[in-house]
């Protein structure tokens, strides 16, 4: 149910500039890795970036994940795809994975890293009584869980092995070159498609859930009891 109270349109906000910051940084990890393996088609394009102007999309980046915060329903978030040429990869076959799992891998980063902070948050500003480092500390309280479950959120989800999700790329490459093709080619058709059925029937919660299984102990330790 919607909550348009004052506390609840805060939450939602911040919900949402903590979603457009991880997919910013999702894209930015495949718009680096792909430059760092000699594909300069990103760079070129202005999308080796932070700068959230570059990877909006209108639908995905806004208006979507917009609905799902203030109504609930379940909508999938995205930014613009990178985009990349194999051709100019110095690997293509290796690189052509990295630059898939690089998005994935800095979500992991940034939700790693925020679990970091958010030790650091407890043991050196949670004592704080008031003035600015209670400010600061409640703040913190408040955006790190977030940050840490809407990143390994997005991680696990384009994990899922279905075009045009990033975990198709590695079952690609392991499928003989007729299957890899056919199993490409429809994704291209009806891949969209599935995901939105996974996600409606609970499937990719499933998934997800199994990922969060071992990614928790890693969460658990960095960010202390």
């Amino acid at each position: 149910m919607a909550d348009f109270s004052p506390q609840g349109i805060y939450t939602g906000v911040l919900q949402y500039c903590v979603l457009l910051f991880s997919l910013v940084f999702h894209e930015f990890g495949h718009a680096w890795t792909a430059l760092r393996c000699g594909d300069p088609t990103a760079k070129q394009m202005g999308r080796v970036t932070l700068n959230p102007a570059a990877h909006v999309d209108p639908v995905g980046t806004v208006l979507f994940p917009l609905i799902q915060i203030f109504s609930g329903v379940p909508l999938i978030g995205w930014a613009k795809p990178v985009p990349f040429d194999r051709r100019q990869l110095r690997n293509p076959k290796r690189d052509d994975v990295l630059v898939a799992l690089a998005g994935p891998g800095f979500n992991l980063i940034l939700a790693f890293g925020s679990a970091l902070l958010w030790r650091f948050n407890e043991a050196y500003l949670g004592g704080f009584g008031g003035g600015f480092g209670l400010t600061v500390h409640t703040f913190l309280r408040t955006v790190l869980p977030l940050l840490v479950q809407i990143n390994v959120l997005l991680a696990l989800f384009n994990l899922i092995p279905m075009p045009p999700l990033d975990g198709s790329y590695v079952v690609e490459h392991l499928l003989p070159g007729p299957m890899a093709y056919r199993y490409r080619l429809f994704g291209m058709r009806w891949g969209f498609m599935v995901v939105l059925l996974l996600v409606f029937t609970g499937v990719a919660r499933q998934f997800i859930n199994v990922g969060f299984s071992v990614v928790q102990p890693v969460l658990r330790v960095l960010a202390g009891p």
